[in-house]
């Protein structure tokens, strides 16, 4: 099974992701995690990636899709892959249909996990972090013990920067604007599934699978 998932910030997708990896023997496989690990290991894709992140321009799509189908080829060993929130354009999109059609690895579904536009700015805006332990909270979700302090360190929780209403709303606007069009272009395929990201991981985990079953 060869498989898109896709949501919005917020969504839990790449949660779901790694979960829905691991119960379907899945090559679980996300751009950013590819950059970064490209990079690191210094690879030849990854020094041309770092050549345009250090003049601080975007990775071209030919790039990234070309990191991407060197690690979709190792998806052998594996029942299929999963794409974690990728592609994020439709000129990705597109490219990616070529190269899986060129390697004969037809993609089966596209899931879109849907979350209703207050609950993704209820769930980010809520989001808090120990600086020194690292340690993740929800002022609604996952509170600590005592509001504001960390279980474990006692150190005062940070909220961070770019979990303000109006960057998170900024987020939103602009996964909407790039994404819609890649979910439409996915329709015209017939691939598309949406389930409800609303409820707890196991209920989502379990809508996914089912509309993958269609």
């Amino acid at each position: 099974m060869n498989l898109i998932l896709l949501g919005p910030p917020g969504a839990g997708k790449g949660t779901q992701a790694v979960r829905i990896a691991e119960r379907k023997n899945l090559l679980h496989l996300s751009s950013g995690d590819i950059l970064r690990e490209e990079r690191k290991a210094k690879t030849e894709l990854g020094l041309q990636a770092q050549d345009y992140m250090d003049r601080g321009a975007l990775v071209p799509d030919d790039l990234i899709l070309a990191m991407m189908m060197s690690h979709i080829e190792k998806a052998g060993a594996y029942a299929g892959f999963l794409l974690d929130g990728f592609p994020r354009t439709v000129a990705q999109a597109e490219g990616l249909d070529d190269l899986l059609k060129s390697k004969k690895t037809p993609l089966e579904h596209v899931v879109k996990i849907d979350v209703p536009r207050d609950a993704l700015l209820d769930r980010l805006t809520g989001r808090l972090y120990c600086p020194k332990c690292g340690r993740t909270y929800h002022t609604k979700f996952s509170p600590p013990k005592e509001p504001g302090v960390c279980d474990n360190s006692g150190e005062p929780l940070i909220r961070r920067a770019d979990d303000t209403v109006e960057v998170v709303s900024e987020r939103l606007e602009i996964y909407e604007r790039q994404t819609a069009p890649v979910v439409d272009h996915y329709e015209r395929q017939g691939l598309v599934r949406t389930v409800s990201g609303v409820g707890n991981i196991n209920q989502i985990s379990e809508r996914i699978i089912e509309a993958c079953r269609e």
